[in-house]
């Protein structure tokens, strides 16, 4: 970038670009969510065959197709309007100093060196001489304690006053200034050209017509670069709330946001904006998806780097007068580098496929549109999942589920299970309501049951998260609707626990000492215990509180968490004294509150369903509660 550049140059013409990718953008995003779901949904609603499947394979490719467009568009997007910005700056800079050199009847020759006329005080009938100066930018300040650049720019200004005071011509000191003006503009919209130049280059799809794992890691890496480059940019938006602020701030400062100024942050920061409580459901799923597809190709292209295993596993060796199967130094070396980080992987995409599949699967079963409201292939350990079956911001049914002891990323399919068979049962109780089950995963689940669910720091450190959610959720249907949604809160075994510990929670930005969650009912099966001797302890209405126990194994799991402590003076929900709703149940066991035989539903996932409907009259119960 010279001087004759950025004179000429009409930084309009970058956002007019940025523009034209974001139109791009919103259309693929719309073709996404078309193709993705709608169409599919459509399809299989109304035909049925392999010709149909085979079509919708064919549209969810092509969804895909579409969903890394959008991603990528946005990113050219964002790219141009934050070098925009940046040149739009400098070109102001240049432009006031043009201004200054004209008023002042100065000439700016084409290299941005300045001249300046005769003036000054006659010596021999003579004003001193004009002259020709160029400036010089000044370095950019660490801003630390000791720093050079900072001393050397004092030094060179100092200098320069000293020497425009001693010039005999009064316009020598002010050409300089000038001068400098012009050079520092140059500077800076050279290095803006020389900090997105290479990132946008780098914005170069392959021409091929399959979006492959490699191409998400690459938008992933594409992501990182710009999101390095655009810190300058962002800090001109209005920040967000900080973490663990009251969700209805984080919706104010959404809504506060430019179209434009959104969708830098759904772009450059996904992972953020997809994990702040509050904002709309379908903001939220859009950074989420953006996030999984990224870290999915990231992880599979890590996993198909791994040396395959080595063959045989292990071999015979003679040990005395006996023969020994040990493994092989090849095979031992091979797990030692690499068997950990295989496993791990396989895991978390194992998870990662689920949630995609739950996506594809939209249409089938009755299912409606899937919602990614959380994602976090790392987080707590675990994992985060929240996954939505309809979209809570404008349901009126809403039922939250919260899983128990050894929940994982790469176990979240039985879980999802149980939410699609919730919404299912209790969508066919409420016609003509909407409803939406989530399956809310985001927190460190205990890993065994003896050693870790028997103790009430899991629950105590995933309390403010749930509480957060539930906060956010009330606030973004309060922004959709005006109103609220009937709302249930669901536990099953230890995450009863945490449902116990998140009532009694009591939230940073609380008006109240006395701050019931924002849920209308409670229900919770196979309970170990809720860290309270009533249900009106916790703040619950006991007639809106609903507890089931099942058979076999879950009299373990229920009367472990009786002899642990995890009900106060060794209570649990199903006990007469808790004073909660006992539902019949048919459960043979731990696991079977969902149970689903050739399409019907059991006792149990019927009862459950009809509290998520409002429909208590059809709720089959072995005790009331007392009031």
């Amino acid at each position: 970038m010279d001087y004759a550049t950025l004179k000429a140059l009409k930084p309009s013409e970058f956002t007019e670009a940025a523009d034209g990718y974001r139109s791009v953008s919103s259309m693929a995003d719309h073709a996404y969510a078309s193709a993705e779901s709608q169409i599919t949904t459509r399809l299989r609603g109304g035909l049925k065959g392999k010709a149909v499947e085979a079509a919708v394979e064919q549209l969810l490719l092509l969804a895909q197709n579409f969903h890394y467009t959008q991603v990528e568009c946005g990113l050219a997007a964002t790219s141009l309007n934050a070098l925009a910005a940046s040149l739009t700056t400098a070109k102001s800079k240049l432009d006031a100093a043009l201004s200054d050199a004209e008023a002042a009847k100065f000439s700016v020759g084409a290299d941005g060196s300045v001249s300046y006329p005769p003036a000054g005080e006659e010596k021999d009938g003579k004003l001193p001489d004009g002259g020709t100066v160029s400036g010089s930018a000044k370095g950019k300040p660490s801003g630390n304690v000791i720093d050079p650049t900072k001393d050397a720019n004092d030094l060179s200004a100092a200098l320069e006053r000293q020497a425009a005071n001693i010039h005999p011509n009064p316009n020598f000191g002010k050409a300089v200034e000038i001068a400098n003006r012009i050079a520092q503009a140059v500077a800076e919209a050279t290095e803006a050209d020389a900090q997105w130049a290479p990132r946008l280059r780098k914005l170069k799809a392959d021409d091929d017509l399959v979006v492959s794992e490699e191409d998400w890691a690459d938008v992933q890496a594409d992501t990182g670069q710009v999101q390095s480059g655009a810190k300058d940019y962002l800090a001109h938006i209005k920040p967000p709330p900080p973490k663990g602020s009251d969700p209805t701030l984080n919706a104010e400062w959404w809504n506060g946001l430019s179209a434009q100024e959104r969708e830098a942050y759904i772009t450059l920061q996904p992972a953020s904006v997809g994990a702040m409580n509050g904002l709309p459901a379908e903001v939220r799923d859009s950074a989420n998806r953006t996030v999984l597809a990224e870290t999915h190709g990231a992880y599979r292209t890590e996993l198909n780097g791994i040396p395959k295993e080595p063959e045989p596993k292990y071999h015979y060796v003679q040990r005395g007068r006996a023969w020994m199967r040990e493994e092989t130094d090849a095979w031992s070396a091979w797990n030692d580098r690499h068997g950990d980080r295989k496993a791990h992987l396989e895991d978390r995409l194992q998870g990662m496929e689920t949630i995609q599949k739950r996506f594809d699967d939209t249409g089938t079963r009755g299912l409606p549109q899937a919602y990614l409201l959380g994602f976090d292939a790392e987080a707590n350990n675990d994992g985060r999942v929240i996954l939505a079956n309809g979209n809570p911001d404008t349901a009126d049914h809403t039922a939250i589920f919260v899983p128990g002891t050894k929940t994982t990323l790469g176990s979240i399919e039985d879980e999802a299970a149980k939410s699609d068979a919730l919404w299912r049962e209790s969508s066919a109780m409420a016609p003509g309501k909407s409803v939406s089950t989530i399956t809310w995963f985001d927190y460190d689940a205990p890993n065994t049951i003896v050693t870790e669910a028997t103790q009430d720091k899991w629950a105590q450190q995933g309390a403010p998260t749930l509480r957060q959610f539930l906060d956010g959720t009330e606030a973004a249907h309060q922004a959709a609707t005006g109103d609220s949604s009937h709302t249930t809160l669901m536990g099953h075994s230890y995450g009863s626990t945490l449902i116990g510990d998140t009532a009694k929670y009591r939230s940073e930005y609380a008006d109240t000492w006395a701050d019931p969650l924002p849920v209308d009912d409670v229900v919770v099966a196979g309970s170990p215990g809720m860290q309270a001797d009533h249900a009106a302890d916790l703040g619950f209405k006991p007639k809106h509180v609903w507890a089931m126990e099942g058979g076999g194994d879950d009299n373990f799991v229920t009367g472990g968490g009786r002899f642990a402590g995890l009900g106060d003076n060794w209570t649990i929900p199903t006990d007469e004294s808790f004073g909660a709703n006992k539902m019949r149940s048919d459960s043979p066991g731990h696991g079977g509150f969902w149970d689903e035989n050739d399409g019907k539903a059991s006792v149990s996932l019927r009862n459950q369903a009809a509290v998520i409907a409002g429909r208590y009259d059809r709720v089959d119960l072995e005790r009331a509660a007392p009031h």
